[in-house]
């Protein structure tokens, strides 16, 4: 997501900070900007795209000083833009934020009554106005940063300088992280290791609902509401490259263990507990033209295909639209029967997919309403479409899909109720219902993730096996899909997916004991014909890998390994089913020995047909 740095000390910030901000470029950003205090005056530059752009603006117009934030944006509220990079100013104040502020909207509205004028069309700006407006109250930064605090809902780490008191950065988080790193007569703030590991290995850890003032001798952490914390610094022995990856041996497996926080950015600030209401910003169809929808269309490729096949159970189930799945290769080859009542909806993490972008143009021009779901702002699906729900997943490095997965299938479970409250097919109740189930989610992911080692002891035992089935029915057959192009694309093994009902049309002639069968089986309403799917592979000889609720006994006497995963919504099933699956591949490739990251002959975004 977005990297934050900031320096406080007696050499040149600026170089600090744009050094800093290069080490974070793994993290992937539209926009970038510095601000420095120069004589008890801040001086912001900021470009769009890439940060030799911030360089060259460097160049034409340079800045000095010895204390400054800076900051890499991957834009959230409001388009790619100068106007929308960080760091936002105010009244004095400079503001870097990662994070989304939910109540942002409400906020603006008061401040706006209040006269203050906005440059930007993001959720940080208010930070700057909050905290310039408590300082004009006479309070001091580190106050007036806490008063903000105190009246902002969301997530956010942030770094802030005021040109009235020059000797320090506040910094703070909830859900986002920060650390600080410790010099000698020289101080950083920063979102992430790698910015400072270059500068020192000496490391402070914030905890949500710390703050930290940050001078150039000193380091003081304390609670928001003012209580000193004491903190010992921890000190990091990580190559550079281990830095980028936060520790972890590969992208793809810290991609795994950021789905908590990539799910809930991506249901947040869209949902409300109270009301079950879904506040889509994007979505621009009127309620009247979606009255008018006879037919939906989802167009998508690989992972993304599998997302759309659980979309259209989802908008099948609570929408009761008839709904269709293609691949976008084949979608506009085969002239598919579309007009002006029918939605189509294109899901592309980079937005870039060339088969994809295809597909909504020409169904663009028989007259569809285009959706999109796709990971990139001003992306070309985005840009090409009359409605986007952006997934907050961040940028994702691995070549195989993991979290953009699991934010795309959050996305249609917002996008089914959204629309299922809007045709009257969801009431009221059942909506709030289906949101506390989304919200509770993210916990029970972090409960999957700390299986980690149990599914690693699985894969020791499997790893050398040539070919694999997954087996699943109804909304999770999709999953098994994914679990075997997981599997696939990581380790170079052969795997199938299968809805389990087609077993006995084929693949049972391939199982004996040296096939491993991974079988989804939660207790929903197809558990108990999936208990006859594992009886059949047993009698066969087949080994059997199940999936299934904990406290599950009768399908654990069955099966030869039992991975437990938490009871959840039908409907919220395939995002944990989906987790121990991409762990079983990543495992399995690491003991094959494969590049996990990009493996051969494959690209992240597949942009030409």
């Amino acid at each position: 997501m977005c990297g934050i740095v900031g320096y406080i000390g007696n050499k040149d910030a600026g170089n600090i900070l744009i050094d800093g901000l290069r080490r974070l470029e793994y993290r992937g950003y539209d926009s970038s900007g510095i601000a420095l205090i120069d004589n008890r005056d801040i001086q912001v530059r900021r470009s769009a795209g890439k940060l030799i752009n911030l360089e060259n603006r460097l160049n034409e117009m340079p800045v000095k000083g010895n204390v400054g934030i800076g900051h890499t944006r991957w834009a959230t509220h409001g388009k790619p833009s100068e106007e929308n990079a960080h760091p936002h100013i105010e009244a004095g104040v400079a503001v870097v934020h990662n994070g989304i502020i939910e109540n942002y909207l409400s906020l603006k509205e008061f401040l706006t009554k209040q006269g203050a004028k906005f440059k930007s069309e993001t959720d940080t700006e208010i930070l700057a106005h909050l905290i310039s407006r408590e300082m004009k109250n006479k309070k001091t930064l580190e106050n007036a940063v806490r008063e903000t605090l105190k009246k902002v809902k969301g997530s956010y780490a942030i770094a802030v300088i005021s040109a009235d008191e020059p000797d320090k950065i506040i910094g703070a988080r909830m859900e986002c992280p920060l650390v600080a790193g410790i010099g000698e007569g020289e101080n950083f703030i920063a979102s992430d290791i790698p910015a400072i590991l270059n500068k020192t290995k000496r490391v402070i850890f914030l905890e949500d609902g710390e703050m930290i003032v940050v001078s150039k001798d000193k380091i003081v952490v304390t609670t928001l509401e003012g209580k000193e914390i004491k903190k010992t610094p921890k000190i990091i022995d990580w190559s550079p490259v281990m830095a980028e990856k936060g520790g972890y041996r590969h992208f793809m497996l810290k991609e795994i263990f950021e789905q908590p926080s990539a799910v809930t950015d991506t249901f947040r600030a869209r949902v409300s507990k109270e009301t079950g209401d879904i506040l889509l910003d994007g979505f621009k169809i009127t309620k009247n033209e979606l009255n008018k929808i006879e037919r939906i269309y989802i167009a998508a490729c690989g992972t993304s295909w599998h997302a759309g096949l659980v979309g259209k159970f989802l908008i099948e189930e609570f929408c009761r639209i008839r709904t269709e799945v293609d691949l976008g290769s084949e979608f506009r080859y085969r002239n598919p029967i579309i007009d002006k009542n029918s939605l189509v909806i294109g899901v592309s993490q980079s937005g870039e997919t060339a088969d994809t972008l295809a597909a909504l143009r020409e169904a663009k021009k028989k007259g569809a309403k285009i959706i999109s779901i796709c990971n990139v702002m001003e992306s070309s699906i985005a840009r090409e479409s009359d409605s986007v729900i952006y997934t907050h997943a961040g940028p994702e490095i691995g070549v195989a899909s993991t979290k953009a997965f699991t934010t795309q299938l959050t996305a249609f479970y917002l996008l089914a109720i959204f629309l299922g409250r809007r045709l009257g097919s969801i009431s009221k109740d059942r909506a709030k219902e289906m949101v506390q189930e989304l919200v509770i989610l993210p916990h029970k992911i972090e409960k999957l993730l700390a299986l980690e080692s149990k599914v690693e002891a699985i894969a020791k035992k499997y790893f050398h096996f040539r070919d694999f089935l997954y087996l699943g029915r109804g909304i999770n057959y999709p999953v098994a899909l994914e679990g075997a192009l997981k599997l696939k694309e990581i380790s170079y093994i052969h795997a199938e997916g299968y809805p389990a009902g087609e077993m006995k049309h084929g693949p049972i002639a391939l199982i004996d004991e040296d096939m491993p069968v991974v079988v989804l089986a939660p207790k929903d309403k197809t558990y108990p014909k999936m208990l006859g799917n594992i009886e059949e592979v047993k009698a066969r000889g087949g080994r059997i890998i199940a999936v299934v609720n904990e406290g599950d006994k009768e399908a654990a006497e069955k099966a030869d390994e039992i991975i437990s995963i938490p009871e959840a919504s039908p409907f919220l099933m395939p995002i944990l089913l989906a987790i121990p699956l991409q762990l079983l591949a990543y495992h399995i490739a690491v003991l094959k020995g494969t590049d996990v990251d990009q493996p051969r002959n494959l690209a992240k975004s597949v942009t030409v047909e």
